[in-house]
C-alpha cells in the first residue's frame, strides 16, 4: 500500500516549469472584482502554480487569464503558501474545467497522436 506522503503528492497529470505571465481576477463578498498581475511558475493539465501579490482563501474561485492565448478559464484555490520573496505568495490553483491546451504546451505524459 502507497505511504500518506505518496498518495498526498500523487497528481493527475505531470507538472513543467513554465514562466508566463497571467492576469487573476477575483469577485469579492460586497459584489466588486480584485484583478492583478502574477506568474506562472509551474502548469499541469489540470492546474497550476502562480506566484502572485496577494493570498486568497482556499477553496476560493479565481479566474486566471493566459496572457499568450487571452483565453481565460476558471481555478480553485487548493493551496497557498507565503513565497520566500517578501509579499509574495505562491498558489496551487485546480482548473474547474480543464481544457487540453490551456497552456498552449505539450505534456510528457500525453501520449502524441499520429
Amino acid at each position: 500500500m502507497a505511504s500518506a506522503r505518496a498518495m498526498i503528492e500523487r497528481r493527475r497529470s505531470s507538472r513543467i516549469p513554465l514562466r508566463i505571465p497571467v492576469q487573476l481576477s477575483v469577485n469579492e463578498d460586497h459584489g466588486g472584482q480584485f484583478k492583478t498581475d502574477a506568474e506562472v511558475i509551474a502548469v499541469s493539465r489540470c492546474g497550476a502554480l502562480i506566484r502572485a501579490t496577494f493570498s486568497p482563501s482556499l477553496g476560493s474561485r479565481i479566474e486566471v487569464l493566459n496572457s499568450v492565448s487571452q483565453e481565460t478559464r476558471e481555478f480553485r484555490v487548493i493551496r497557498v503558501i507565503k513565497a520566500k520573496d517578501r509579499g509574495f505568495f505562491e498558489l496551487g490553483l485546480e482548473m474547474l474545467y480543464p481544457t487540453r491546451n490551456f497552456w498552449a504546451v505539450p505534456f510528457p505524459d500525453e501520449q502524441s497522436i499520429a
